[in-house]
């Protein structure tokens, strides 16, 4: 901070309201070291010309406006995350204005989260509040640079993709009792999340056609979820309830929010470590890789975007790829067989070997 100058010109540079400021003076430094006393003066009386009355909205506050704003209307998904990262955001700068969240205050919540959470967690958090600063400038409610444009994300461990072998996919089955069996068996077979299960209403549910016509979905696009026969028996094997929409509810007729303990209890009974419900997504995707399916139908499957997030399901067990060069093997002996005297001298050359 300070004066300096740059070809003919002295500039000035300072803060104001945690915000870097320069200012292009002229020729002459005296004049330049003159007015950046002044801006120093009114920055300590508060009287910057950047600080402007509709700017001093408290963090909390806007925190509010955004959730009803643009959380609530845009996506239930998006109502969800946002609120968890919201109650998190505000905890850490509650009492600040806007303007006074800068790149260095961000910084301290990251190094400060990332003690409690993994990465992926904290990068949701900062992409939750990136949205606010961008909404903020969009309704006249911040002057400025988006602060968060400057913070690097932290890199995140997405290698883990846990999934069941068949043994295991059988145990787990045979100890999911009530509803949580169907529900597993949709996540099995569909691929679709816990979410998108638990709040399946009767109506979407195509049996004729083999379908679900899934209206809100993680990334806000209608999807249409094929069922087999396992999917069929299973919904069809599901008592209604007479006054409730929802595949999967209450004795009152609301949807259940979780099946985190009797799955829990199942996992348990059936020897399962380290897994969680989301990765029966993973065991459907892997699943079908190693059957052969091609990338692209297994990302329609599952509701991507883009290949590039079902990259990650295409590693293969070592059983299977051992599978997969035998069946290259068989092909191959079609293909191409070796001449009887190439064939006699690599048999004569086992026998020296041996």
């Amino acid at each position: 901070m300070g004066v300096y100058q740059k070809k003919k010109d002295y500039y000035i540079d300072y803060y104001a309201n945690g915000r870097r400021v320069r200012e292009k003076i002229g020729p002459s430094k005296v004049l330049a070291e003159n007015v950046l006393r002044k801006r120093q003066v009114q920055v300590a009386e508060n009287k910057h010309l950047d600080v402007r009355k509709e700017q001093k909205i408290r963090f909390e506050d806007f925190a509010n406006e955004y959730f009803e704003l643009h959380c609530k209307p845009n996506h239930r998904s998006l109502k969800k995350a946002d609120g968890v990262n919201l109650k998190t955001l505000k905890a850490f700068f509650f009492g600040k204005y806007l303007y006074e969240i800068d790149p260095m205050l961000i910084e301290k919540f990251k190094t400060e989260r990332i003690k409690k959470v993994a990465p992926a967690t904290v990068n949701r958090s900062l992409t939750c509040l990136k949205s606010m600063f961008n909404r903020a400038i969009d309704w006249g409610k911040f002057n400025g640079t988006n602060p968060v444009k400057k913070i690097k994300f932290l890199k995140e461990d997405n290698k883990r993709l846990r999934y069941l072998e068949k043994e295991e996919i059988a145990k787990l089955l045979q100890n999911c009792s009530g509803n949580l069996k169907p529900i597993v068996i949709l996540a099995l077979n569909t691929g679709m999340r816990l979410g998108e299960i638990l709040s399946l209403k009767w109506p979407i549910i195509d049996i004729k056609n083999n379908t679900i016509h899934l209206l809100y979905t993680k990334n806000g696009q209608k999807r249409e979820v094929p069922i087999n026969e396992q999917v069929k028996t299973a919904l069809i094997r599901t008592r209604k309830h007479p006054e409730s929409p929802y595949v999967f509810c209450k004795a009152d007729g609301s949807h259940y929010g979780h099946v985190r303990k009797s799955f829990f209890t199942a996992l348990k009974k059936s020897g399962i470590v380290n897994f969680r419900f989301h990765d029966l997504r993973h065991t459907f995707a892997s699943h079908l890789v190693m059957s052969g399916i091609d990338l692209n139908t297994v990302r329609e499957l599952m509701g991507h975007r883009s290949l590039e997030m079902t990259l990650r399901y295409s590693h293969l067990s070592p059983d299977h790829k051992k599978r997969a060069v035998d069946i290259l093997s068989k092909r191959m002996d079609t293909i191409w067989t070796p001449e009887p005297k190439i064939e006699k001298e690599a048999q004569s050359l086992v026998a020296v070997t041996h």
